[in-house]
């Protein structure tokens, strides 16, 4: 199947150039149907370029010497939408000159540049962050909103839990999604009054493909429960820097460890296998790829310290979802939703 190519803002992230071509790199020696805009300063990218020779009948380059500064405000950002790389790879989106967007700079930036320039799909109040998080079931986690909104009500957690439901449906294969909804308890009782809102009209919603399971507390979130973990983007982004946090420590901890004795050397070198595994299963990088979902178009967020295998992660996210076309999964779902509050607002 031939993919869009996929919008690459080069000059985002820690590292810019080297990275982000590297990592584009990677993605098409794993997926050779894969083609770039690599949009930034043009002597930079050929120079990265020069290394990654698979690279040279698969990519096109828009020059671009402005970039978003990772402590930019969005407001800022926003006035040079048409000058900046970030910019203009979401815009190649909108003109249709690509089909998905991947960046790894300044998070605000992109979402308010998203936003403007390809607008909220119809029957979307507000777009969500979503992201990867690994579990110790079979299926990673899908957990929204990481931080795009703060301020939420009922609507909005139903609206990302049916973006987030199709979402999980392309990354898990699962038709129907276990979907639960963050909260301090998971008795019925417990929550605020948008949270037990949103509950309720989870329950009594019909035909849509997903297992509405009630609601999940912060530590099960990694237990392999559930499929999607529904949450507004404030208390979402607490989460996910909390748990990241924790596996840092875990890792950081082990590094100790292992190293205080002869002793304990010893005893890493047996165990390393383990502790390889661990790291691996804990790494960013191999969950790398958060996802705008709610947008007229795929726009996906890379960590700003992506290494290249990370964004190689990213872009193959992007892939997937323009293969697995997810607007037009989340739309089929609304229409469902809609069509069930019209006829349950008939019969009453």
């Amino acid at each position: 199947m031939s993919l869009p190519r996929i919008a690459v803002d080069a000059m985002g992230g820690d590292e810019g150039v080297r990275v982000m071509v590297s990592g584009a790199a990677l993605a098409r020696r794993r997926h050779d149907q894969f083609k770039f805009l690599l949009v930034g300063d043009e002597t930079r990218i050929k120079a990265a370029l020069d290394a990654h020779p698979n690279m040279r009948g698969a990519s096109e380059i828009l020059h671009c010497e402005d970039v978003v500064g990772g402590d930019e405000k969005p407001t800022q950002a926003l006035r040079r939408a048409k000058t900046t790389s970030m910019g203009l790879a979401v815009n190649a989106v909108k003109a249709g000159d690509a089909g998905a967007a991947v960046s790894a700079g300044n998070t605000g930036a992109l979402m308010a540049m998203s936003k403007l320039a390809l607008r909220t799909m119809p029957g979307i109040d507000r777009p969500a962050l979503a992201a990867l998080l690994p579990t110790l079931g079979d299926n990673d986690v899908i957990m929204l909103d990481l931080g795009a909104n703060t301020g939420y009500d009922a609507r909005n957690l139903v609206q990302f839990a049916i973006m987030g439901a199709a979402y999980s449906r392309i990354v898990s294969g699962q038709a129907e999604p276990r979907v639960r909804l963050l909260n301090i308890g998971t008795e019925d009782i417990k929550g605020t009054d948008q949270l037990q809102d949103a509950a309720s009209r989870l329950r009594e919603a019909t035909g849509l493909a997903m297992q509405f399971d009630g609601f999940i507390e912060a530590d099960k979130i990694n237990r392999g429960q559930c499929d999607v973990v529904v949450t507004d983007g404030f208390s979402g982004n607490i989460a996910l820097k909390a748990i990241e946090g924790a596996a840092r420590f875990v890792t950081d901890l082990l590094r100790n460890a292992f190293t205080s004795s002869l002793r304990s050397k010893i005893g890493f070198l047996v165990s390393r296998p383990a502790t390889e595994l661990l790291r691996h299963h804990l790494d960013p990088n191999n969950h790398n790829g958060a996802v705008f979902l709610g947008l007229n178009g795929v726009v996906v967020k890379s960590h700003g310290s992506a290494n290249a295998a990370g964004v190689a992660n990213a872009v193959a996210v992007a892939a997937r979802l323009l293969e697995e076309d997810l607007t037009q999964r989340i739309a089929a779902d609304l229409g469902t939703l809609q069509a069930a509050q019209s006829t349950s607002g008939e019969a009453a």
